[in-house]
């Protein structure tokens, strides 16, 4: 049995070492709701601009125009089929799971937090009891790891923590016989818009943490716990006490740095590098409304025992105005005059506004616009690679993390999947083919086997090894658009004659696109079916 109250002293220290990123999140959401204005200078209401959101904008929808695909090497020319297996398996668990909305929202936390999260997890009740591959973003407020470290993987406890019903709980786990009569727990939360009623809510708290095996293997163990409550655990389940809970021994957790920083695995984001220019552009931007609202509103001294009524004179609906006395002086009213503000503070404003776009890598050419005098489509098209450079970094970065991802995946095929599944596979265009292609897979060739060494002396265990590399999907529209300009390109030079084969693979040879050595196998069994 886990020691619970050990694991919650664990938590909490966990927790307070990582008060200060918590509070940096939570007010980062904020600045993404451009409320972070509010309250400011004493002020009531004072109008945020959006250029930090655009900027942000921007960025993820480079990141969607990029959605990874994966595709699976076999380090061993005997495991190829099994590889080419899962280089159609993957995607299609993937998209079981809703993998483009889960790489915007973790996209969302990378650009807002500088850490988005995914959880590769198996779930057991799925299909049916049959079990399958599930695959969540993880809100990274909820998980606490060992202060200190620079990847979770080095961490030796991890805890993710989840509001639940309390009734649905109790429904759920009969033996719970109540719940919230001690402080309890519970995660960070944002701060919302509506009010959120959490007295019925109860702290579940997924631990996972690691144990060295007499054997010197290191095995990964779960419990599941809320209150004093164990829910499971893996050290109490007889089949999984020597083994843990996944054969690979690893979290499930794959976090997606943007700007790394040292003692922790989280970073921060694009968000956090725009902040101070948003806040001085914002400031500005107040301070000269507020100075055209002053000049627009026209106001007045008057001596308190002067001769104008002032009723009259501030109803403008009245063509007369009444005074007492014989005379009106010049000190008895007296318009208040306000200065307009030198150009000098648009040109500083303006300054900010350029600083924040390139700070950010956000400058005009990468959304579409050009530089002065820069009118060719090609000089165009060059200036916006160019300008792309830092977010094609960031998405490196993502496809890493998304390596690790598919990596997982394929552990978690290899124990649990036993029992042959059906799938129907997604065609190379990423849309179902118009005759849909089925394929019967189980982890038989992957779950590790005896082979022959290379001189026939003895036998040895083998488990398959493979490597992940990964592609933009074809299904973008702008890839599309950029293939099908290539394709006319090459017909109009001729290179899909078959006679100028020759040619083709020099000009090929040189080309770099996706498709590229697809094409030059079609040219070659066109060619030899001529000499046939």
């Amino acid at each position: 049995m886990p020691d619970i109250q050990k694991a919650k002293m664990l938590l909490e220290k966990y927790r307070k070492a990582r008060e200060s990123e918590t509070s940096r999140i939570i007010k980062n959401e904020q600045w993404y709701k451009m409320r972070h204005m509010s309250g400011v200078n004493g002020a009531g209401y004072v109008p945020a601009s959006a250029w930090l959101f655009n900027s942000l904008a921007v960025k993820h929808a480079d990141a969607m125009e990029a959605i990874p695909a994966p595709y699976v090497s076999a380090r061993e020319p005997s495991d190829t089929e099994s590889a080419d297996a899962l280089s159609k398996l993957i995607p299609v668990i993937l998209e079981y799971n809703g993998f483009p909305e889960i790489y915007s929202s973790v996209w969302n936390d990378k650009l807002k937090h500088g850490t988005g999260c995914y959880g590769v997890f198996w779930n057991p009740m799925a299909f049916d009891g049959m079990g399958d591959i599930e695959l969540k973003r993880i809100d990274v407020l909820n998980l606490f790891w060992e202060p200190g470290v620079n990847d979770l993987s080095a961490s030796s406890d991890i805890f993710h923590c989840e509001l639940q019903s309390k009734e649905e709980l109790m429904e759920k786990y009969p033996f719970i016989k109540e719940l919230g009569g001690e402080k309890e727990l519970s995660s960070p939360r944002y701060l919302y818009d509506d009010e959120i009623d959490v007295s019925d809510k109860a702290c579940v708290i997924d631990w996972y943490y690691k144990k060295y095996m007499p054997s010197g293997k290191t095995v990964l163990h779960y419990c599941k716990f809320v209150g004093d409550y164990v829910l499971f655990s893996t050290e109490d389940d007889p089949e999984l006490a020597g083994k843990g809970l996944y054969n690979h021994g690893k979290y499930p957790f794959i976090t997606d740095v943007m700007y790394p920083i040292e003692g922790t695995p989280c970073g921060f984001g694009a968000l956090d590098i725009m902040k101070d220019a948003q806040m001085q552009i914002d400031l500005l931007n107040y301070s000269i409304l507020e100075n055209a609202r002053m000049a627009a509103s026209r106001r007045y001294f008057i001596r308190a025992d002067g001769a104008v009524s002032e009723q009259e004179f501030a109803d403008w609906t009245k063509p007369f105005v009444h005074i007492q006395g014989a005379g009106l002086g010049e000190d008895s009213i007296r318009e208040i005059t306000v200065s307009p503000l030198s150009d000098i503070y648009l040109d500083v404003i303006n300054n900010k506004i350029t600083e924040l776009k390139e700070t950010s890598g956000n400058r005009d050419v990468t959304t579409g616009g050009s530089e002065s005098g820069v009118t060719a489509a090609a000089a165009i098209e060059a200036l916006q690679k160019s300008g792309s450079k830092m977010t094609t970094d960031m998405i490196s970065s993502s496809y890493r993390a998304f390596c690790k991802v598919c990596s997982l995946i394929i552990e978690l095929i290899r124990q649990f999947y036993t029992v042959p599944r059906c799938f129907r596979i997604i065609s190379p265009n990423g849309t179902y083919g118009k005759i849909p292609d089925y394929m019967m897979y189980d982890n038989s060739k992957i779950s590790g086997f005896e082979g022959i060494c290379a001189d026939g002396s003895e036998k040895y265990g083998r488990i398959p090894a493979f490597d992940i590399s990964v592609s933009a999907e074809k299904s973008v529209a702008s890839r599309r658009a950029e293939l099908n300009s290539i394709a006319k390109e090459l017909y109009s030079l001729g290179v899909f004659n078959p006679e100028n084969r020759e040619a083709a693979e020099l000009l090929l040879g040189m080309m770099e696109f996706e498709g590229r050595d697809e094409l030059l196998s079609r040219l070659y069994e066109k060619a030899a079916g001529r000499s046939n």
